[in-house]
């Protein structure tokens, strides 16, 4: 069974690079270790907000073991101006061209 988070946030003007090249590491850890049972997105929504997507298959969430994700969550309450606002939810569908 599958489960999605969800979290939006805005960050402060003078965090958005910082939030930037924090994301970016994440992605970079992920494409290199590429974790079983996880899907994840972040779409940058306007100026500075983001919504983060993650749809795990199993009990825990393989972003717990990356480092870079640890280093982002790490700083996240200070960088925001909103949020960030988690939700969880149920995936209804999903399509990758890959």
């Amino acid at each position: 069974m599958s489960r999605a988070v969800v979290v939006r946030y805005r960050v402060k003007p003078e965090a958005l690079d910082v939030n930037i090249r924090l994301i970016r590491e994440v992605y970079e850890e992920l494409a290199a270790s590429r974790p079983e049972g996880l899907r994840y997105n972040t779409c940058r929504v306007d100026d500075r907000t983001f919504v983060h997507v993650a749809v795990v298959e199993g009990e825990t969430n393989p972003l717990d073991d990356v480092a870079a994700f640890r280093a982002f969550t790490e700083g996240i309450a200070e960088r925001c101006e909103e949020g960030p606002l988690p939700m969880s939810g149920e995936q209804v569908g999903s399509y990758s061209a890959d």
